[in-house]
């Protein structure tokens, strides 16, 4: 019994290795394929054939996933392409896949070429210390990294002016509302007032109609004032009272007789100096009446 667990053991063990041989030896296949279709997607880059570089190099990432020699170069083609995006793609994930800091320097740096590409500036300057880290003496990737600060300290102050003009014309927006706002109001009364004051106009000319229409009724049919009768006989005998009393016929005045009497008292003054004066003289005179 002991004998036959040792053989089954001895078995498993074997099948055992013998799975794993087998699984590294296709990984060494599959590796050396996916060299192979490196090469041969570089002879066609070089030859400026990239469509054909590409498909290489796809096909090298079938082979293994994890070729970071495929997905570099895959990427590299696309940004001699001008596909940035496929590019930034391949790149990343060739980053994820290296294992030495060269593979990473290399990687991180084209990485910030095409961010600047598309002025990403800040993420190009973050790729570009990333490629730093892993080869602190690559002076290409210095002055990249100085070209890419500059040029986000640029879009940064660009930023702050075009907040600045956003906020600016906010406020001139606002303004504009405002006015506009008290302009339509200024409006609004202005009719309000326009219509108030034909409404007045309107009212004082129907009373000014009415008024007239009145007056027509006042009036004869020569055009003349009538006269109100009451009224009328009223300011007669006003009249007659202001005025002063005339003579009746054969009758006399109060000042005729006044004047009357005082010429008659003349008179016989008169005559009674003359009486005087003729007892003086021993005349007899006759007097005589006026009237």
């Amino acid at each position: 019994m002991k004998k036959l667990l040792f053989y089954i053991f001895a078995l498993i063990s074997i099948s055992g290795f013998s799975q794993e041989k087998d699984q590294e030896k296709q990984e060494l296949m599959a590796l050396k394929k996916a060299n192979n279709f490196v090469y041969e997607g570089n002879e066609k880059a070089v030859n400026n054939d990239f469509v054909s570089a590409e498909m290489a190099y796809r096909k090298a990432l079938s082979q293994q996933a994890t070729s970071v020699a495929g997905a570099y170069n895959l990427g590299t083609s696309y940004y001699q392409e001008g596909s940035y995006n496929e590019a930034l793609y391949r790149l990343q994930q060739a980053t994820k896949n290296a294992t030495s800091k060269k593979e990473k320097h290399k990687a991180f740096h084209n990485i910030g070429n095409i961010l600047m590409k598309e002025n990403k500036c800040q993420e190009a300057v973050d790729a570009y210390k990333n490629a730093l880290r892993n080869n602190p003496s690559d002076n290409e990737t210095r002055y990249n990294l100085a070209l890419a600060k500059k040029c986000a300290e640029d879009q940064k102050d660009e930023q702050q002016d075009d907040n600045k003009d956003d906020q600016n014309k906010d406020q001139n927006q606002d303004q504009n509302q405002d006015q506009n706002q008290d302009q339509n109001q200024d409006e609004q009364k202005d009719d309000q007032d326009k219509q108030d004051e034909g409404e007045n106009k309107d009212d004082n000319q129907d009373q000014g109609d009415q008024d007239k229409k009145d007056g027509d009724d006042q009036k004869d049919d020569q055009g003349k004032p009538k006269e109100d009768k009451k009224d009328q006989g009223k300011g007669d005998d006003q009249k007659k009272d202001q005025q002063p009393p005339q003579p009746q016929p054969g009758q006399l005045s109060p000042q005729q007789v006044k004047n009357l009497l005082e010429a008659m008292n003349n008179q016989e003054q008169k005559v009674q100096e003359k009486i005087n004066a003729e007892k003086q003289k021993g005349v007899k005179v006759q007097t005589e009446k006026d009237w």
